[in-house]
């Protein structure tokens, strides 16, 4: 991913749920252009952070051997704006997954308050001749740095770890490290 639309893990259940969350910033430079005098961060990054959420969980859920792409958005809706200030709480649940896809149901809340909610569906996308999307490297950094080792746990209950497959191209865990959740990267 070139930009990210989340900014931690609150939660990770590999291979049924996430919660995520984004702080929007006044800072942010499209803000100023969407809408002058009014700024509301636009509902397309919605998707993508309720996108990238989900992602993340069916990637994770097949330690990042398949190629996983957004394929469609069967129903969205917004029920209100999402302005500076702002937390958004992304939540994605695996609804089914097979070796063509999955379907995650998602929804945006500020507060308690229900912002968004949609139905995600992801494709695995078989092509060899695409090569790869992104190097293990980025693989670990991107779930390191929004805390998924921190936070999230297997099926099972245990701690979620690494892939070794990542590990191993990426050339940057120890077994100290694949024994135990990644801390102290960000807290």
């Amino acid at each position: 991913m070139r930009w990210f639309w989340i900014d931690r893990f609150l939660e990770f259940e590999s291979g049924r749920y996430a919660k995520a969350i984004k702080c929007v910033s006044l800072a942010e430079d499209y803000l100023h252009d969407h809408f002058p005098q009014y700024p509301i961060l636009p509902n397309s990054l919605i998707i993508e952070g309720l996108a990238q959420t989900g992602g993340l969980l069916v990637c994770e859920h097949s330690q990042f051997t398949e190629k996983v792409i957004l394929a469609k958005l069967p129903k969205v809706q917004f029920f209100c704006d999402a302005r500076p200030g702002d937390t958004l709480t992304y939540t994605a649940t695996i609804e089914y997954q097979s070796a063509e896809g999955a379907a995650v149901s998602a929804t945006s809340h500020i507060g308690d308050r229900l912002q968004a909610q949609a139905e995600i569906v992801f494709a695995h996308l078989n092509a060899p001749w695409l090569g790869t999307f992104f190097s293990p490297e980025a693989f670990l950094s991107m779930m390191r740095v929004f805390g998924a080792y921190r936070v999230g746990h297997a099926a099972d209950g245990s701690p979620l770890v690494p892939p070794a497959r990542l590990c191993k191209a990426a050339g940057n865990c120890d077994d100290q490290q694949r024994a135990k959740p990644l801390e102290g990267i960000i807290r």
